[in-house]
């Protein structure tokens, strides 16, 4: 990808109907995207099916959900789950009788993991036991999930699958002080990619967060084929993040959140769209902009460019519901505080020469750098010290917003999707969150050169560990 491709029109569902099948790979746990989506499929009236990804005994051994587990799981989705485990990544796995790989980061510590080796070769069996693992239970919730499609009715595959972050005591507390490190506690997020452990991560945040797309698109092949067969669509996302467009010095711009080290997954998991994309299935990952969530709160900073979201509502178009939100943000602040004070230092940020670097797309995902990790870690703390309680800050309201947007957005681009990637920018999500909580508000038609028209539409730390590799994001 040269340039991000934002989606300009807005467009409402026009194929998925009461009766058809919403499918949710990947297990929700609490905050995050997909909420927003499943709650799509709901109001319109789709059988709601997920999956699992199972629970770890004492022995490591995976097992299915209890009986209570399973209700619980059920009444969080709203819908039925196949309960056959589906957990992705390959930590856990090994020959029988071997180390894990977790296993393998456990003897080392915070003094010899720069250096210390990994025999990659076992690692690669060790990845080839998870992956037939996998492969084996995804065939069989397939064949399941076959039974539970009549014919006729169309499919929308929601993959939601993302993490791997491995319970190694010593990556934790490296990654405390790439991702909230400051000063003489700063680390660089090359010194971790550099090292064995670092590459060993990024292999499993392949795994789970890019590479079970592409088994879930290859092992649903035959449920495809008889859809459309007999005239149903099948539809594939997928969640990315790739930076986002916010509002910077009055213009939307491309900025992302350095160091994002699961970037690099994410754009395994754009070219895995892409190439299903040119077989002409139609399989689109989402750009989201960042949000809070289980995941994310381990990264100190991530909440900060949700913030301009706030100047994005009252330029698309904001009235009385923008409006209210402005006032809702600013009752979160201590006395004395603005909300002016808090965009000014979001700005601040903006312009200091340590981001100017990280504002070159081609260059994603960058290394972090002691000047912008103290500036980004440095501001989040200031901004959350001038909010009246930490356990509920803007960026949380903020959030929440988001997820209903993209949920919106990515429900209704799904009936003529128009591409394998594209970003959802600060504005389409004011524009859709302005058209839906305002009464006097409307969509305008995009302009010639922004595609085809849309309809005028009136108008939350790391979660458990064996949840984490597919943390709904």
């Amino acid at each position: 990808m040269k340039n991000p491709i934002p989606l300009k029109t807005i467009t409402e569902n026009t194929v998925f109907r009461k009766g058809d099948v919403f499918v949710l790979f990947g297990e929700l746990f609490g905050r995050g995207y997909a909420t927003g989506l499943v709650e799509q499929a709901r109001k319109a009236g789709l059988r709601i099916v997920g999956i699992t990804v199972g629970r770890r005994d004492e022995n490591n051994c995976l097992r299915p959900l209890t009986a209570e587990e399973l209700s619980e799981a059920e009444q969080r989705l709203g819908g039925e789950i196949i309960n056959i485990p589906l957990m992705a990544g390959f930590d856990l796995d090994a020959p029988e009788g071997g180390p894990t790989p977790t296993d393998l980061l456990a003897g080392m510590t915070l003094e010899s993991w720069e250096r210390e080796k990994l025999d990659w070769a076992y690692i690669e069996q060790c990845q080839a036991v998870a992956t037939t693992r996998f492969k084996d239970a995804l065939a069989q919730v397939m064949s399941v999930l076959d039974g539970m499609i009549p014919e006729g009715r169309n499919v929308f595959f929601a993959h939601t699958m993302a993490g791997g972050i491995p319970k190694a005591k010593v990556f934790l507390v490296v990654a405390n002080r790439i991702y909230k490190g400051t000063g003489a506690r700063h680390m660089s997020s090359q010194a971790l990619l550099d090292s064995d452990m670092g590459k060993l991560i990024l292999r499993n945040f392949d795994e789970v967060s890019a590479i079970t797309f592409q088994h879930l698109i290859d092992a649903s092949a035959a449920i495809r084929q008889r859809t459309e067969a007999s005239g149903g669509q099948v539809r594939y996302t997928a969640y990315g993040y790739h930076g986002t467009g916010i509002l910077i010095g009055g213009e939307y711009r491309w900025q992302t959140y350095t160091n994002y080290t699961q970037g690099y997954a994410k754009m395994r998991l754009e070219g895995i769209a892409e190439n299903a994309w040119a077989k002409g299935i139609k399989a689109t990952v989402y750009n989201c902009p960042e949000i809070r969530t289980n995941s994310s709160d381990v990264f100190t900073g991530i909440e900060l460019p949700l913030i301009p979201l706030l100047l994005a509502l009252k330029k698309e178009n904001g009235g009385q519901w923008a409006d209210e939100q402005w006032r809702a943000c600013k009752a979160l602040l201590q006395d004395g505080f603005t909300l002016e004070d808090v965009i000014r230092k979001i700005g601040d940020l903006q312009a200091n020469e340590a981001m100017v670097p990280f504002y070159d797309f081609s260059a994603w995902p960058m290394p972090n750098s002691q000047p912008q990790a103290d500036l980004t870690i440095g501001t989040s703390i200031e901004i959350t010290a001038m909010h009246r309680s930490g356990k509920l800050l803007i960026s949380d309201l903020l959030s929440t917003f988001v997820v209903e947007a993209t949920g919106e957005l990515i429900f209704g681009a799904s009936s003529s999707p128009v591409g394998p990637v594209q970003w959802l920018n600060h504005d389409v999500v004011a524009r859709r969150l302005n058209a839906s909580h305002d009464a006097s508000n409307t969509i305008s038609l995009p302009t010639a050169e922004q595609g085809s028209a849309s309809h005028e539409i009136a108008t939350p730390d790391m979660v458990p560990t064996q949840a984490q590799r597919s943390l709904v994001q």
